[in-house]
């Protein structure tokens, strides 16, 4: 029997319930992990109010990262055996699967090996942030030395990963904030120029980090009306990367910067890269080598237990953590 976090209707964190749930062993392709620490994205608050890429199916699980022990294998894995240490790549639908337990079966391609020197809690960490990064800024984009990229959110944990990305390609990440409470914090994790947006005006600063040029790619978990503004700082034929909905409304796009500027606006999620079986190989092996190197290293806001994971929710809504919010079981 397992714990486990259930929903059955949307709405607040109060929804969140938990329950005793008899976990069977893993079928074909499958793996159950006893549970040792959770990630927590923001992708599990919009499936918790039904406003995510997917309509939920109720009852429903939730929570896409994890770590722990390989407790039971089912027929056809290969990689991992009973005991060993893992940790959970989002690469599947929160429908089918889920994190949010003390003991959860998870497909063999999601399940990943994870480096000796990290802890439960930083393995539990580390996919969701930095593989999102990497698929936009690496696999996708192929920034490189002196190229200027635009870091909206800077201190959410993709934000973090995505100024640790950029930095160890030898681009110069540019780092978005609200105010400059976090502003110092922002430097000493990497980046090279911050812009407090509440205080600063932020098409002005950044031509003028870049000359005037503008920068070649901004990666934005936000859209909204402010959107227009991060067109207006792309350079020419550069990139922007919308991967998140934190704004209310539509983004807005300035139709003349469209036109003068033929930037490309793209979609982004994790799935291009984890879904694939090259590419999220491809994926791991860059993360796990820049995590020996140390140049890729998750950042852990605040450490919670499972039993207060309603609190854990109201916390991630309040929008005031610098990196990852962690559970431990």
């Amino acid at each position: 029997m397992s714990r486990t976090i259930k929903f059955a209707k949307p709405g607040g964190p109060e929804v969140l319930q938990f329950v005793e749930v008899d976990v069977p062993a893993p079928g074909a392709d499958e793996v159950r992990i006893k549970v040792k620490a959770i990630g927590i994205n923001r992708a599990e608050s919009m499936w918790r109010t039904d406003q995510y890429i997917e309509p939920v199916t109720f009852p429903a699980g939730l929570g896409y990262e994890a770590a722990g022990l390989v407790d039971a294998v089912g027929p056809n894995v290969t990689g991992v055996a009973v005991g060993d240490v893992v940790s959970v790549m989002p690469s599947f639908s929160q429908n089918q699967y889920f994190t949010y337990g003390e003991i959860v079966t998870l497909p063999i391609h999601a399940v990943v090996k994870h480096p000796a020197s990290l802890s439960f809690e930083e393995a539990a960490s580390v996919w969701m942030m930095f593989v999102t990064a990497y698929g936009a800024l690496v696999e996708d984009a192929t920034v490189g030395k002196g190229d200027f990229v635009v870091i909206s959110a800077a201190s959410s944990s993709v934000g973090l990963a995505a100024i640790q990305v950029a930095a160890y390609q030898g681009a110069i990440p540019i780092a978005l904030t609200r105010t400059s409470a976090k502003k110092q914090q922002l430097f000493d994790a990497g980046a090279a120029h911050v812009i407090a947006t509440e205080e600063t005006d932020l098409v002005q600063e950044v031509l003028r980090i870049t000359d005037g040029q503008g920068a070649r790619v901004v990666f934005d978990p936000i859209g909204g009306a402010n959107f227009a503004k991060l067109i207006s700082i792309i350079s020419f034929q550069g990139i922007v990367y919308l991967y998140g909905a934190l704004a209310e409304g539509p983004a807005h796009l300035p139709v003349l910067d469209m036109i003068a500027k033929m930037p490309v606006v793209k979609g982004h999620n994790i799935w291009l890269t984890s879904g694939d079986d090259a590419r999220r190989k491809a994926a791991v092996e860059y993360v796990v080598k820049g995590l020996e190197a140390g140049a890729l290293k998750p950042v852990i806001d605040r450490t919670f237990r499972f039993d207060e994971m309603v609190d854990v929710h109201r916390y991630l809504e309040n929008n005031g953590q610098f990196g990852k919010i962690v559970v431990t079981v």
